[in-house]
């Protein structure tokens, strides 16, 4: 199955876990640029507990580190890529969850809106993949009046981030997504792409991971919603390749719901695109989705009916079923038992003896007839 995400022909299927095959030598890298791959924490109902000591930022902002980052921290003006949950201090509502969105936001440090500039002063004493906690005072937050509309955020209200620093770009990289042409934001996105392949070649595919996920960003769905023509499928040419290689990383580190909502996402723009219905038939059959994984195989066979690697998936599945059959008839066959024999009854004595005696009496009956003829 070929799942090469350049402008190359098919590979084999040697090459069908790696999506940089067939990519440009032409690798435009970016300096002053540090990232790390984000992995959602695996309980957001509440703020973590955290024991870490607290080290104060400001006067409103204090923070807790849960997972130590590397690197430097990010200047001023940096364009930050952040996953944060956000609550309401002493209470368990929660008024954002970028991970549940999927969608990492930016943040321009200095230029952040005024309701999220705690947030920005916990983030500039962040090393990228860092996660920590951080504790802001109303005055940083939502301030005296408080948010009745989307975030819902009650007046003077201290608030509580769970933020993670995915990357970020220094100034020297360029202008805020929201600066940039649409030319411009294809081609950064573009150029996260090629770095990530790189980053599989050489089997790091956290880090190849983080930098699929930063091109994304650059193409969010505010930005798509405005695209048509060519300018969206110029888009689409960037964006769908990272899905899809995000979802050859997430398989093989046996991450496979995560993979499957990579490829649907794909699959809601390109109904026909082989490559995403056979990951995501891979990652159904990993799960034990079996005939949901039948379904996606011969979608993709519909539409390559002479690749390899889909035939050999639906051999497999073909197999399994029949493995399957074989196990549950022997479950059975032990449960029940083999069927008993039927045993015959015991004769009636005197049922036998009176047979015995008319058989006689008959006999005896020829016998008297023969000798008078």
């Amino acid at each position: 199955m070929a799942v090469v995400e350049e402008d190359a022909a098919p590979a084999a299927a040697a090459s069908a876990s790696d999506p940089t095959a067939g990519s440009s030598d032409n690798e435009i890298t970016v300096d002053e640029a540090s990232f790390v791959h984000t992995e959602p924490p695996q309980d957001g109902s509440a703020p973590p507990l955290v024991s870490s000591a607290m080290e104060v930022l400001h006067d409103k902002v204090k923070k807790q580190v849960i997972k130590e980052g590397h690197g430097k921290r990010p200047l001023k003006f940096a364009t930050c890529f952040v996953h944060y949950r956000a609550w309401v201090q002493g209470s368990s509502h929660k008024f954002e969850d970028t991970w549940q969105e999927q969608h990492p936001i930016e943040l321009v440090l200095g230029k952040e809106k005024k309701e999220m500039s705690g947030l920005g002063i916990g983030v500039g004493n962040m090393k990228s993949g860092e996660r920590a906690l951080l504790h802001v005072g109303w005055e940083l937050g939502y301030g005296k009046e408080g948010s009745f509309s989307f975030p819902n955020v009650p007046p003077m209200a201290d608030l509580v981030y769970e933020v993670e620093l995915i990357g970020f770009d220094d100034v020297k990289e360029g202008k805020a997504r929201s600066d940039m042409t649409v030319e411009e934001r294809i081609a950064a996105a573009d150029r996260r792409k090629i770095e990530g392949n790189e980053y599989f070649k050489e089997k790091k595919l956290e880090e190849a991971m983080q930098q699929y996920e930063m091109a994304i960003a650059y193409m969010g769905d505010d930005f798509m919603f405005q695209l048509f023509g060519k300018y969206r499928d110029m888009a689409l040419a960037v964006k769908n390749p990272c899905h899809l290689n995000m979802a050859a990383c997430l398989i093989k580190l046996n991450r496979f719901d995560e993979a499957i909502v990579q490829c649907s996402i794909v699959l809601s723009e390109d109904e026909s695109n082989v490559k995403a219905l056979f990951r995501r038939g891979k990652a159904k059959s990993e799960l034990g989705q079996t005939e949901s994984a039948r379904e996606d195989f011969l979608k993709a066979k519909k539409y390559s009916p002479e690749d390899k690697e889909i035939l050999r998936e639906l051999r497999l599945l073909a197999e399994q079923d029949k493995a399957l059959y074989q196990k549950q008839k022997e479950l059975y066959k032990g449960l029940f038992g083999p069927r008993p024999e039927v045993k015959p009854k015991n004769a009636n004595f005197l049922v036998v003896f009176w047979q015995w005696l008319v058989s006689l009496i008959r006999y005896l009956v020829r016998m008297f007839k023969r000798k008078n003829e």
